[in-house]
């Protein structure tokens, strides 16, 4: 398949590894974070990590939007089906996060509330059509890359005057958590918790273009590549920050040319643009509360918010005491440092928002199982 068979060749895999070591400078190490989930998986399902040198140390990021959600959004969601009696709408992963008290969207559909999966906001769309007579809610989620299907779902529902639909807006923006990480990476100071370089998002600077990244990359001192999501994609990513760190570089690349611009799609930030504006702030599981980090309907679509439409709070709540994942969103803390992890949460029973989502960092660790052989210097118990 174009684009995806030449990108998994084995033999050029191969040729990648050996030519990463190299390029290594066997007296120094590498830290490199992958800000997204999707990179996260990636590197797990194709064994890309046992390629890299020793040296090179891949930490994950807070790059997943189920992850990064706070407990205080999901209640909001959990009200509306509860006491609002509305149809919640969302997508499944979202459905499984333990909220308060451990409750989940999936735990209170299960009481009675209606709450339904859908794969895109237009489906959402339909189940207003079809039931006038009920509050219909998207419970929206994601980074820039599913921001604008929501976006023009307001727009369709200001069109058909469906008043019975609204959207829970959670959407969220990349730039300011990498700001944040970067920040706080730098506030540790050198270290074992200091950053060499970033692998960037590839379906964000799909839409952004590769452009933000330059930014951060100058402002910040250090180096970002935009990979794709094959083993060649990353091992390139790795690969060309590695040839950076030791040129003493600090530039944005784009590995993934075959899909981002500098520009991005135009016409999706266009859009997004004209129905969405930045919130004042947003709290993120982990990184706290980001100024102009995330998305809120426009004046003109404010009857379609439900925030506002339904008047809902947004309390500060804490996480299970002993989950770990908002200092692995962090890139503080691996996955299988939580004592948790494998035992008390698992896939089928999270604790923590990073086993559920198919782009959580500790669901690609449990996934991959080498886990279950790593030393037990590595598992350390981590108190809560």
């Amino acid at each position: 398949m174009k684009y995806v068979d030449e990108f998994r060749d084995p033999a050029a895999a191969r040729a990648l590894a050996a030519q990463l070591a190299r390029e290594v400078h066997p007296g120094r190490r590498y830290r490199f974070m992958e800000f997204c989930g999707g990179h996260t998986h990636a590197l797990a399902r194709h064994g890309v990590n046992a390629l890299l040198p020793p040296v090179i140390e891949m930490v994950h990021g807070p790059g997943c939007p189920v992850c990064v959600l706070p407990i205080g959004r999901i209640d909001q969601a959990i009200a509306l089906a509860r006491e609002q009696g509305a149809i919640v709408c969302t997508y499944g992963d979202t459905m499984r996060v333990p909220a308060s008290g451990g409750r989940s969207l999936l735990q209170v559909r299960a009481e009675g509330a209606d709450v339904r999966v859908v794969y895109s906001p237009a489906d959402a769309l339909q189940v207003a059509r079809e039931h006038p007579a009920r509050e219909v809610v998207l419970f929206a989620i994601g980074f820039e890359t599913t921001t604008p299907p929501t976006a023009l779902a307001l727009q369709v529902a200001a069109r058909e005057r469906l008043s019975n639909f609204s959207v829970l807006c959670c959407h969220v923006l990349t730039p300011p958590a990498i700001v944040r990480v970067l920040d706080d990476a730098r506030t540790r100071g050198e270290g074992v918790h200091a950053l060499d370089g970033l692998v960037g998002p590839g379906h964000v600077a799909v839409v952004t273009g590769a452009a933000p990244f330059a930014d951060i990359a100058s402002a910040h001192r250090v180096p970002v590549v935009i990979a794709g999501f094959e083993p060649l994609d990353l091992l390139q990513a790795v690969l060309r920050l590695v040839v950076q760190v030791n040129a003493g570089r600090a530039e944005a690349e784009n590995a993934f040319a075959r899909a981002v611009t500098l520009d991005g799609n135009r016409h999706a930030q266009a859009l997004v643009d004209a129905v969405l504006q930045p919130r004042e702030a947003f709290e993120w599981r982990g990184l706290g509360t980001l100024p102009a980090s995330a998305l809120q309907p426009r004046a003109d679509f404010a009857g379609f918010d439900a925030e506002r439409r339904f008047g809902l709070p947004c309390r500060v709540v804490a996480d299970h005491p002993q989950c770990r994942c908002a200092s692995v969103l962090r890139g503080l803390e691996r996955p299988t440092q939580c004592r948790l992890f494998g035992t008390a949460c698992t896939p089928s029973h999270p604790l923590g928002a990073c086993m559920v989502s198919s782009e959580g960092a500790c669901a690609a660790h449990h996934a991959q199982g080498s886990w279950r052989t790593e030393p037990s210097t590595v598992r350390r118990q981590v108190a809560g």
